[in-house]
């Protein structure tokens, strides 16, 4: 038969309990800063999307045989078909539709520099398989992102 010391009740210690809650915050805040994804991940994210979005307007420009524009300002991007006369918005499109950029304003360079219009930046594909190589920078405070485009169809977010 056991006995138990007299006046100790079967529940836990003052100290167990805060060594317990201790855990808990800890692991709580560990989960909560993983939940959150940092600016430089925004950035890097919205690289991805970008990069892909180039490759498929590449594309796009040769199969239609006619030049698309990739156009963005430090608040939104969208890509632009040229007609016989101007260049249009790409419309009834849910891929190549005007987006923002998700913490904007960004900076945006490109080199080497487009011969066309700064602002908004641009970037044109023409019907052919090739293009010029370039590098798109993606600023947003001390994050930067490059896109680069080696001109034969491969963008790679660095």
């Amino acid at each position: 038969m056991t006995t138990r010391a007299p006046g100790r009740g079967g529940g836990f210690t003052l100290v167990e309990i805060m060594v317990v809650m201790v855990i808990i915050g800890v692991t709580l805040g560990l989960a909560s800063l993983n939940a959150i994804p940092s600016p430089h991940q925004d950035l890097q994210k919205e690289a991805q999307r970008i990069a892909l979005l180039l490759q498929l307007a590449r594309d796009e420009a040769i199969v239609r045989n006619r030049p698309v524009a990739f156009e963005a300002t430090p608040e939104r991007y969208h890509f632009l078909v040229r007609t016989e006369t101007r260049w249009e918005p790409i419309a009834k499109d849910d891929l190549l539709r005007e987006r923002d950029f998700k913490n904007a304003p960004l900076t945006l360079l490109l080199d080497p520099p487009s011969a066309g219009a700064l602002n908004p930046l641009r970037i044109t594909f023409g019907n052919e398989p090739v293009d010029k190589p370039f590098v798109l920078t993606l600023a947003s405070g001390n994050d930067r992102v490059f896109i680069r485009a080696d001109g034969v169809g491969h963008f790679t977010v660095e």
